[in-house]
């Protein structure tokens, strides 16, 4: 697949698609490097606005350890159904605050790894679908080593002609 063959026209925006986008159909917006639409943002994540999504999850995952730690601490624990009555609201709190947490922290954890692969969760999730990746030679024509990897994702401001990458990429002999 060449240059000319990858560039279309956006039906639903009437845009080129620059390569890595795609429209969300919920908010109505081509969104650079998307990765998914947040219900609990009620948002794109994308090029952006990613790495505070990944703010946003650590700073979760931090407020559930201390409530976690919170509720702990105010339990009693002891052989009297008397103490447990009692306790009951904390031990619920405390259950549902383990359950959030592992949720946080497996989400966290999936999002790094797919950073340091440079993927997006819709190209991970949508691989054989989308055409740039189903057509490259290259399992993931976008990684450039985990430390570049994170480094761009983190450090860098500038928005990637991911074109660049992709043609210079496919481009080099086996």
């Amino acid at each position: 697949m060449n240059y000319t063959q990858w560039v279309f026209s956006f039906s639903v925006c009437v845009l080129q698609q620059p390569m890595r986008a795609k429209h969300c159909q919920l908010c109505q917006h081509c969104v650079r490097r998307y990765d998914h639409h947040c219900p609990w943002l009620e948002n794109c994540v994308g090029e952006r606005n990613h790495p505070l999504f990944i703010v946003y999850l650590s700073v979760q995952l931090v407020v559930l350890l201390w409530g976690g730690q919170v509720t702990w601490s105010g339990l009693y624990f002891g052989q009297s159904w008397e103490l447990l009555k009692h306790n009951i609201f904390l031990l619920v709190s405390f259950l549902l605050i383990l359950i959030f947490t592992i949720v946080v922290l497996l989400l966290l954890i999936s999002h790094l790894y797919l950073i340091s692969c440079n993927t997006t969760t819709w190209e991970f999730m949508s691989h054989h679908r989308i055409s740039y990746l189903r057509h490259s030679e290259l399992e993931n024509p976008f990684d450039q080593g985990i430390i570049l990897n994170l480094w761009r994702f983190f450090c860098s401001r500038q928005l990637t002609a991911w074109e660049k990458i992709y043609f210079h990429r496919n481009s080099e002999p086996v």
